[in-house]
């Protein structure tokens, strides 16, 4: 699969898209009884991170109408709160939803209301994060992947002066098991090949977070001996290079980032960040909704998903696990715009016309 990233993803898609659509035409069991159709609830963690509302929550919403018309979706976000998580999966199971797609916010402290969903029997399909507890399948992108192709991106970026060079390390939550895979992916590039002179956890994935952190560390090791930063998604850059700049760096060090948001995108272009990993949204939540109407019908998840993954539990899920891709300013047009995520329009403001032209983005 990783040697043709995107080629894979069309090949995922489409076994997922076929996959579901042929479990939902099945005379499959419901227990929602009295006419209706299935429920299935969908859980997102936060309101912080721009893809949970903004694409996941549609993506799955038509994915799951498109594969069973008579489906209900109930929505819930967590606003990155535990306490509110748990209490919206107790609601649901109260309900007596017949499958629920969960982003967990913290995957440990979920996991005795995953169990409780299971002695319910209610099916948790764990998606883009691997939750703890029974879960019945899996939906993401190969973390550790992520990890490689933003430590690879940096040293390339920083060129001879990797050698030794010193970065900062800007992780995720360490409460989110792929902020955990994207590190050792990371740290598997980089380990050996430059200093790690600063290094950091950033809880709730928060922007404010990381620019304080940041700030911290040009305070410690000085403006001009910071050589590179690895920064686990976008939000972490943002606030990386907002504090970078704040303290009159110039030039800007390579910057990693992670889930091709607009204004990351706008950044590159920029010339502000080096590089973002796109993790196509479209097959990730295809095979999501494709998983959890096949769980809320009862069907054959193995059907659906290619892939297995190993649980917190040592039991063994049927997972669908994607490649993510790593975008430079070079490769925009090639993906994002490509993929339609973007028109050059969106990304090219007019305070970005001459930065998009030398791109080629015009």
């Amino acid at each position: 699969m990783k040697a043709c990233a995107r080629g894979a993803v069309v090949a995922v898609t489409a076994a997922v898209t076929a996959a579901g659509l042929a479990a939902c035409g099945e005379s499959g069991g419901s227990d929602s009884g009295g006419g209706n159709g299935p429920r299935i609830g969908v859980l997102l963690p936060d309101a912080t991170t721009e893809r949970w509302e903004t694409n996941d929550r549609p993506m799955i919403d038509r994915q799951i109408k498109e594969l069973c018309a008579d489906c209900e979706v109930e929505h819930a976000n967590a606003k990155s709160d535990v306490a509110i998580q748990q209490a919206q999966m107790d609601s649901m199971i109260a309900e007596g939803v017949d499958a629920i797609l969960l982003v967990a916010v913290d995957s440990r402290s979920l996991r005795p209301t995953v169990a409780k969903a299971d002695e319910a029997g209610i099916p948790v399909i764990a998606y883009d994060r691997l939750a703890e507890g029974p879960i019945a399948a899996y939906a993401s992108f190969d973390g550790e992947e992520v990890g490689r192709l933003q430590g690879r991106a940096l040293l390339q970026a920083m060129g001879a002066g990797a050698a030794g060079g010193r970065i900062v390390m800007m992780n995720g939550d360490p409460s989110d098991p792929n902020a955990v895979s994207f590190k050792k992916g990371a740290l598997a590039e980089l380990e050996g090949k430059v200093e790690i002179a600063k290094e950091y956890d950033t809880r709730q994935w928060r922007t404010e977070v990381a620019h304080m952190n940041m700030s911290g560390a040009i305070s410690a090791l000085g403006a001009d001996n910071i050589d590179g930063v690895y920064a686990a998604n976008d939000g972490l850059a943002a606030g990386s290079i907002a504090a970078l700049k704040a303290n009159k760096v110039e030039p800007l060090p390579p910057i990693t980032g992670q889930d091709a948001e607009l204004g990351a995108v706008q950044r590159i272009v920029a010339g502000e960040q080096y590089m973002t990993v796109y993790k196509p949204f479209r097959p990730e939540a295809t095979a999501g909704a494709a998983l959890a109407v096949a769980a809320a019908r009862r069907e054959s998840l193995d059907r659906v998903a290619p892939d297995t993954v190993r649980t917190s539990m040592g039991s063994t899920v049927p997972a669908v696990l994607l490649t993510p891709v790593s975008v430079t300013v070079e490769t925009i047009e090639n993906t994002l715009v490509k993929d339609g995520v973007y028109t050059i329009q969106q990304i090219c403001t007019p305070q970005l016309d001459a930065a998009c032209a030398r791109a080629g983005l015009t």
